[in-house]
């Protein structure tokens, strides 16, 4: 018996490991189903309980889509089981039974921009993704989507990003190779351990102090296009800095603490500065259509820098782009 431990503290941690054990969730099987275009199939997991016959009955009130598509899915064996064998409509529901199946790929337009590779070695990718290119799969952006390309044309179906990148900014995102280590590098971006640099083009204002840190509560809502501050306590913090200024504009340095839903760009425009490009703040005029690549907004993940911590390598990897407005200012200042 160690020193200062009764029966009733033995007990006690005798009770906890099963407890922990119980807790750990089991992973899911492989997808019995290969990629397409770069894009993993969905799987569902069928839930415990609920009143549902069969596995059709839950897919229809699932997915929404209908019990005419469904039935067409299941009849053309596109929904299969972890045996990769199709699941017919008559299949009786199991609860924890997965299935998997593709996703109709919507008609994309391509982004008709190169998703540069700037680092690769056996654990990760860094690319240096241009403006409008969706990070991964979501929504309406599938198949033409920065992760989707790179394991189509890296060959490398195992890719998974480590962070997101929004959709309109430009700039360096990391991926990696081996889904077992994709856990340790999420987590540097979630302790914030991985120091971002972002660079933008706004208007200049020289009554604005710079450099100075901001402090905020931004919430997002599901379904709403915008962020917006809220009192409360700060839950985003953003360092802004001036390098340089002419007609009217200026280039910025922006350091952000937290991960906030745009957070940037929220609080560029509560400065009085927003972004140029930006459809979004200080006003919503609504989503880029899809096609319009002429003015794209002004934001760029310049630099990241990280201790690898697979490999211990320390890490920095700068982006090569320019923003289109500082070096086209005069036709942006207008």
């Amino acid at each position: 018996m160690e020193a200062g431990l009764g029966p009733r503290t033995i007990t006690a941690r005798a009770l906890l490991v099963p407890l922990l054990l119980m807790r750990r969730r089991t992973p899911p099987p492989p997808s019995p189903l290969p990629q397409r275009e770069g894009v993993d199939p969905v799987r569902v997991r069928l839930p415990p309980g609920g009143a549902w016959a069969t596995v059709r009955d839950h897919l229809v009130e699932r997915l929404a889509a209908g019990p005419g598509v469904i039935d067409g899915m299941l009849d053309a064996g596109r929904v299969v089981d972890a045996e990769g064998r199709p699941v017919r409509r008559d299949r009786v529901y199991v609860p924890g039974m997965f299935v998997w199946f593709h996703r109709e790929l919507p008609d994309e337009e391509r982004v008709p921009f190169a998703l540069d590779v700037v680092y690769r070695d056996e654990h990760i990718v860094v690319a240096d993704k241009p403006h409008f290119l969706a990070t991964t799969p979501r929504g309406s952006h599938v198949a033409e989507t920065a992760l989707a390309r790179l394991r189509r044309e890296l060959g490398v179906p195992s890719l998974g990003a480590a962070h997101r990148l929004d959709r309109l900014t430009a700039g360096l995102v990391l991926f990696t190779v081996r889904p077992g280590e994709r856990g340790a590098y999420q987590t540097l971006f979630r302790d914030g351990r991985v120091t971002k640099e972002y660079e933008a083009v706004a208007p200049y204002d020289p009554g604005l102090a710079l450099p100075c840190t901001v402090r905020s509560r931004i919430v997002k809502e599901r379904g709403v296009m915008a962020a917006r501050e809220v009192e409360g306590e700060p839950n985003a913090v953003s360092r802004v800095e001036l390098l340089e200024h002419r007609d009217g504009l200026a280039r910025y340095r922006l350091t952000p603490r937290t991960g906030q839903t745009h957070q940037l760009r929220v609080h560029m425009s509560a400065l009085g500065a927003p972004i140029l490009g930006d459809p979004l703040y200080p006003v919503v005029t609504g989503p880029v259509p899809a096609g319009d690549f002429r003015r794209p907004l002004q934001l760029l993940a310049r630099s990241l820098a990280f201790t690898d911590p697979v490999t211990g390598r320390e890490h920095r990897f700068v982006s090569t782009r320019v923003l289109e407005a500082w070096t086209s200012y005069a036709e942006w200042a207008a």
